[in-house]
């Protein structure tokens, strides 16, 4: 007998909740996206603030795929597998021209260091390249791009944008999807990996949000127009995503000790924001989209 036949109250419940989420693709998406990396992310906050012992790294890794498991859920529910093998082929389309590789890889690493360089006493506490880091980039390059922006990026520029791009417009809504992506990564402030954990209090948080907030902002009109210039590719973005954080990884901060966590956030606001600026002027808004 079919399990509809004995329960079929949970078949219509379930057929109603799909309905609701084809009518709400983007709710859907958003609070997808949050559930899952919020709820991932417990054990490591928890261990950062002493209540759990151990390393949970992990939970941090895959706390950022929270956006690629809602773009995965959602597009199965709107297209099926023909849109998941759309999915799949957009994330491992790395066909551009090669002034946008140019731009990611030694551009956007430029801008993140430029924001950092400018910040007062920057320079005068330099430390000086090593080889072994000069060496290690590409390695830093590769983990980010695997461990970061593949799970970010294919849910919010792979899913989020082309929606928001066609009810919103292509600036608004890049702009909406920048603070939302934002507010994404509240529970990091509660952990060092932003600036947060032990320590620090609420006041902290009230600076060092508002600045991640305007930098990532920036850095998503920098994205949308990379995204529309290179016929929506998945890859491309993920790539630009690892372009602003492998630098980080690869250990900015160490080279620049008199920098903090919110110099980093600063870092974006200054990198980026001016290029960002330019884009919206020089585009009118369109930021590249047809």
């Amino acid at each position: 007998m079919e399990i509809s036949k004995l329960h079929p109250q949970t078949t219509v419940a379930s057929k109603s909740l799909k309905q609701w989420m084809l009518l709400h693709p983007l709710f859907s998406f958003f609070f997808l996206a949050y559930a899952f990396s919020w709820i991932v992310f417990i054990p490591y906050l928890l261990a950062e603030w002493g209540i759990l012992r151990g390393d949970f790294t992990v939970f941090y890794i895959i706390h950022t795929f929270g956006p690629a498991v809602a773009a995965i859920v959602m597009t199965v529910i709107i297209a099926g597998k023909a849109g998941l093998d759309d999915l799949r082929q957009r994330i491992w389309q790395p066909g551009a021209s090669r002034q946008w590789y140019l731009f990611i890889l030694l551009g956007i690493p430029a801008l993140m260091i430029l924001g950092v360089i400018v910040q007062p006493g920057a320079l005068e506490n330099f430390t000086g390249l090593t080889t072994s880091l000069i060496l290690g980039y590409p390695m830093h390059l590769v983990a980010t791009f695997f461990g970061v922006g593949l799970g970010e990026e294919t849910g919010w520029r792979g899913f989020a944008l082309p929606y928001m791009q066609r009810h919103y417009g292509p600036l608004l809504g890049t702009l909406f999807l920048g603070f939302v992506w934002s507010c994404w990564h509240l529970p990091d402030f509660l952990t060092a990996s932003k600036g947060g954990g032990l320590g620090t209090g609420f006041a902290t948080f009230l600076t060092n949000f508002p600045i991640f907030t305007l930098g990532v902002m920036s850095l998503g009109v920098i994205l949308t127009w990379i995204f529309n210039h290179t016929r929506g590719s998945i890859f491309i973005a993920i790539l630009a995503h690892a372009g602003v954080d492998a630098p980080e990884v690869a250990g900015l901060l160490a080279l620049f000790p008199a920098v903090s966590m919110i110099g980093m956030h600063w870092a974006l606001v200054i990198g980026f924001g001016v290029p960002a600026l330019l884009i919206i002027i020089l585009t009118r808004g369109r930021l590249g989209y047809q």
